[in-house]
């Protein structure tokens, strides 16, 4: 199992050497860029990645000397990132289904955030202390790293402050809870954050709304300040700051929440949505409620307290069935929140209902799963 650990760095004073070292990599990612898209223009294909690690290669030892700050597998790293943006980029013009995925671009300085480091490069010494290349830094460890660590990322925020993270390989089987029969339908909305199928709701905070005045104010502040000055990159800084009390203050709750109903249910079922159809139509709220990172975050919950996370289709009529006799009903409309079937008249509540629907479709889901598991098994025992 996969996790990945992230601590925050001390002695900013210290840290301009890991600075230098994102820069060095910005550089190296723009200049991989221009390559790519001078030997398409000239050739009419995509550049492979081992001849662009050689010619960079050939370039930190003779021509940019500089660029040799940043460590060998790093530059790696780069070279890999781009080309698996490349990869899926590629994908999606053979298929053209899904969001568009554009291609990888140039960026400034302070818009790249990290670079990662491999095998070599880094020593961990003691609990809170590692090395990177002849420094020493020291981090605030919050917890410890269970598992064998296979990367090390140096990530920088747009408030201007590093933090490491450890990609971590756990082969150890998380340790269930103990099976409490609970299962559950789970109907994400906008009035209420989600309804569960035994009509337990469940209301989000929405720091975004409670804090749009104090934002509002704080972007008006960096328009007024001249480009270029103090001032605004003071009021940037106090922009950035709030932005990440917002974003700490939502993802608190969601590992709050997400660990809670992981806790009590053996199998949580949901609907997956369209993001991006929905902010077309409601904008800040949705990206507000974040469902689509509650959802990540409780399927990491179930993995670790041994729940099991199933998602239902997103064009599966869980608000348009009668949960009572299967009925669809297609004359019910977004601002029907509650309904009477017409087939057996049994008054509805749409969220519940949705509830309840997505709860049987999901376990009718996870039992087909589970046949078919057993059924490899037993043709690979065979």
């Amino acid at each position: 199992m996969r996790q990945a650990y992230k601590y925050k760095l001390y002695a900013a004073d210290r840290n301009s050497r890991l600075d230098r070292q994102r820069i060095v990599a910005c550089q190296i990612w723009n200049h991989c860029i221009a390559l790519h898209r001078r030997y398409y223009r000239m050739f009419g294909k995509h550049r492979s990645s081992s001849r662009l690690k050689h010619r960079i290669a050939i370039m930190r030892k003779y021509l940019r000397p500089e660029w040799q700050l940043l460590g060998s597998q790093s530059v790696q790293d780069v070279i890999e990132r781009i080309d698996r943006s490349y990869e899926r980029f590629f994908d999606w013009c053979k298929k053209r289904t899904g969001r568009r995925v554009a291609p990888p671009k140039f960026k400034k300085r302070i818009n790249y955030r990290s670079f990662t480091l491999k095998q070599a490069g880094w020593k961990l010494l003691g609990d809170d202390h590692i090395q990177i290349g002849h420094c020493s830094y020291k981090f605030h460890n919050s917890c410890p790293v269970d598992g064998q660590i296979k990367t090390v990322s140096i990530v920088r925020d747009a408030v201007g402050e590093f933090w490491i993270v450890f990609s971590v390989l756990n082969e150890a089987i998380a340790a269930k809870q103990t099976v409490t029969g609970n299962t559950a339908g789970l109907d994400f909305g906008l009035s209420t954050f989600a309804t569960l199928s035994d009509r337990i709701t469940i209301q989000a905070p929405q720091p975004l709304l409670q804090l749009l005045k104090q934002l509002r104010k704080a972007c008006h502040n960096v328009s007024r300040k001249k480009k270029g000055s103090n001032g605004r990159r003071r009021a940037k800084l106090a922009l950035a700051l709030l932005y990440r009390r917002i974003a700490s203050l939502r993802r608190d709750w969601q590992f709050q929440t997400a660990a809670k109903h992981a806790k009590s249910y053996d199998v949580i079922c949901i609907e997956d949505l369209s993001l991006q159809g929905m902010k077309a139509l409601w904008g800040r709220k949705v990206s507000d409620l974040a469902w689509a990172d509650f959802a990540l975050i409780l399927k990491w919950q179930g993995l670790k307290y041994g729940c099991t996370v199933v998602e239902v289709d997103r064009f599966f009529p869980s608000s348009k069935l009668c949960s009572h006799c299967g009925h669809i009903h297609e004359g019910l409309k977004l601002k029907d929140r509650k309904w009477s079937c017409p087939s057996c008249g049994i008054h509805h509540d749409r969220d519940a209902n949705a509830a309840v629907n997505i709860r049987r479709e999901g376990l009718r889901l996870f039992a087909v799963r589970q046949h078919e598991a057993g059924h490899r098994l037993r043709e690979k025992a065979a």
